[in-house]
C-alpha cells in the first residue's frame, strides 16, 4: 500500500497559525527521528547506533516487538526511514519532506510504502483504511509537537548530530 499526505505549516490565510522557519521546520523533524520516544508515546525504547550526519540506524522497541530500521537525512529537504524485512515484518519506507510551493510557504510531506500490494478484498481496504488514518493522526501529532517545541525557542539552536 503507497500512501502520501500533505500537512500545511505557514498559511498566510490563518493567523491562528504562527509561522515556522525552514530551519526550525527541519530540526524538529530530525528530533522526530533521533528522539522518536518524544513523538510516540507507545515506544518503550529507542537505540540509536551507526551514526553518521548522512544517517543513523535505530532500534526501537515496543513491548515485545523490536523493529531496527534506518534514516536518512538529505538536510533541509527530506528524511527517509526505512525498515528492511525482519521476521513478520515486510520492508517499507515512510519518506518526509518540505515542499516550498511559495516563499516561505512550507508543508510537509509524507509518503508510506508499506511494501505490500493494494488491498485485494473489503477486510484489507477496511484494514488499509484504518492505518492510513492511524498514520494521518500521527503525523498530525508529529507537526503539533513540532510547532509547540518551535514557539517555545527549542527549535531555535542546531541540531547535535550536525544534521541541519
Amino acid at each position: 500500500m503507497q500512501f502520501d499526505h500533505i500537512i500545511e505549516i505557514n498559511d498566510p490565510f490563518n493567523p491562528l497559525i504562527e509561522p515556522m522557519a525552514r530551519d526550525q521546520l527541519w530540526r524538529g523533524l530530525v528530533l522526530r527521528a533521533e528522539t522518536p520516544g518524544a513523538f510516540v508515546p507507545w515506544l518503550d525504547s529507542c537505540k540509536l547506533f551507526d551514526r553518521t550526519p548522512e544517517s543513523v540506524s535505530r532500534e526501537l522497541h515496543y513491548g515485545d516487538l523490536t523493529i531496527v530500521d534506518r534514516v536518512t537525512f538529505v538536510p533541509q529537504q527530506e528524511i527517509l526511514y526505512q525498515v528492511p524485512q525482519q521476521k513478520d515484518i515486510p520492508a517499507s519506507s515512510l519518506r518526509v519532506s518540505i515542499e516550498e510551493p511559495q516563499a516561505d510557504r512550507f508543508i510537509v510531506r509524507f509518503a508510506y510504502d508499506d511494501g505490500r500490494e493494494e488491498a485485494e478484498g473489503a477486510v484489507d481496504a477496511m484494514y488499509n483504511q484504518f492505518r492510513q488514518s492511524a498514520y494521518l493522526e500521527s503525523d498530525i501529532d508529529t507537526i503539533r509537537v513540532i510547532r509547540q517545541l518551535a514557539q517555545g525557542g527549542q527549535l531555535d539552536a542546531p541540531v547535535a548530530s550536525g544534521n541541519q
